[in-house]
């Protein structure tokens, strides 16, 4: 069974969407700036290439999977990689939350803690990149 390819992910990574199930504001479409934000991208890049150095054994297991599906090895190996690295980017900025849970966020966030010691003697110290 082939499976469909996973479309390009394009987003910025600061972007974090926290969604209500059940809410109103779940229900809203995608904003008019992602929209052009999606516009605004550049066209995918030429074709480049991946070295990897594995064990004979880890080959043979990626090549019986990939003879499973129907695929070569390395339509196996981008499609999987590729899958596992939008999760891992969506696990970071897609929160879904019911109603309570969503209700308890928003106050987290509105009302965060007084800053500790440790905040404070980060805050003093000059960023990485300036030093």
């Amino acid at each position: 069974m082939a499976s469909e390819p996973i479309p390009a992910l394009r987003v910025c990574m600061d972007t974090v969407h926290t969604l209500c199930e059940g809410c109103a504001m779940a229900k809203a479409p995608a904003s008019s700036s992602e929209t052009a934000l999606a516009e605004r991208l550049p066209p995918t890049e030429a074709k480049g290439s991946v070295n990897l150095r594995i064990e004979a054994d880890t080959r043979r297991l990626i090549d019986d999977a990939a003879a499973l599906l129907g695929k070569t090895r390395t339509e196996f190996m981008v499609e999987t990689a590729r899958r596992q690295a939008i999760d891992v980017l969506l696990d970071r900025r897609l929160f879904r939350l019911d109603p309570d849970g969503y209700d308890a966020f928003m106050h987290a966030l509105d009302n965060p803690p007084a800053p500790g010691p440790k905040l404070r003697a980060l805050m003093r110290r000059a960023p990485a990149w300036r030093t």
